[in-house]
């Protein structure tokens, strides 16, 4: 179950009172991960390399508790983990924002992210039937390999959800590589947070397990 963090015992209290007045409380920055072996163990598998990284991803997300605060209110809730909510393009060059569930177990993940793919896909609605807090947005944008990337945002809604981009696969002397964007709160987090997400994930991606 959800909880709510203490803030008055909360280290970071300071910080959080000052980022959060901010008009743009985000911070985020861009990295290269190497996918040479994840790349490999999908194909080997026959899975979806999306899949596999998203996965990898959000596997590391759920091993940071930072990254299950959100922000509601006054409050800071704690999150049991977050889920994915990727956006998902269609055959008309369109998207839609999927709810996909994290699971500790990779080839249920696999299971039940591709169902909601091929639900997303076929549909013509933007947003889920439920948009939830729990969630790290995530976007792919295969055909870009970009260096640096910024978010259409809303400063109106109360949203403290991180932001994960994933760029184009670029091979270049027989290593894979593929730059990743991350934003978060800065009232949430700071980058001590982020660089313990970027190694963990890395370090996923260069493991043999795959969904």
């Amino acid at each position: 179950m959800p909880k709510e963090l203490n803030i008055d015992q909360w280290k970071r209290k300071d910080h959080f009172h000052f980022f959060r007045k901010f008009e743009e409380p985000f911070f985020g920055v861009t990295v290269k991960i190497d996918c040479t072996m994840a790349y490999q163990a999908a194909k080997q598998s026959g899975k979806s390399f999306f899949l596999y990284y998203l996965y990898q991803s959000l596997k590391a997300a759920n091993t940071i508790e930072e990254f299950k605060y959100r922000i509601q209110g006054e409050k800071v809730i704690v999150f049991d983990q977050v889920n994915a909510s990727a956006t998902i393009n269609r055959p008309d060059e369109t998207f839609g924002f999927s709810n996909m569930e994290y699971h500790e177990d990779d080839n249920q993940f696999y299971e039940s992210a591709k169902q909601e793919i091929g639900r997303i896909s076929k549909g013509k609605y933007l947003f889920p039937e439920a948009s939830l807090e729990n969630v790290i947005h995530y976007s792919a944008l295969p055909w870009i390999d970009f260096t640096a990337l910024s978010h259409a945002r809303s400063f109106s809604l109360n949203d403290s959800s991180p932001k994960i981009s994933f760029g184009k696969l670029k091979e270049k002397k027989g290593k894979k590589k593929m730059n990743v964007s991350i934003h978060v709160h800065h009232a949430l987090m700071d980058g001590i947070h982020v660089g313990r997400f970027i190694e963990t994930f890395q370090r996923f991606m260069n493991s043999e397990t795959s969904p």
